[in-house]
């Protein structure tokens, strides 16, 4: 059984004498519906940073926009502290 590699799938050779280089950062102009929670919103305008970064920082702003959403979600999970007890009139003499 012989092996053959197809060269259909294969990337075209780089020129002679030029490296490669990655693509300038560009916007993917996503449109972004408010939600109506401040917190939710601040965390989908910070995704918008991601289009003019490079891709290694990308990670920076995902972690960022992550953290943002666990905490909102960890505060629904919060349940709220019972009130405080009533205070007592002061006595009258």
């Amino acid at each position: 059984m012989s092996e053959s590699v197809s060269e259909a799938g294969t990337a075209a050779p780089a020129e002679p004498g030029r490296a490669s280089e990655p693509a300038a950062p560009a916007p993917l102009n996503i449109p972004r519906t408010p939600t109506g929670d401040a917190g939710i919103d601040a965390c989908l305008e910070r995704l918008a940073d991601a289009g003019h970064l490079a891709t290694d920082g990308h990670v920076e702003v995902y972690e960022d926009v992550l953290r943002g959403l666990r905490d909102a979600l960890t505060a629904l999970d919060a349940r709220p502290e019972p009130p405080a007890p009533p205070m007592p009139y002061p006595s009258r003499p």
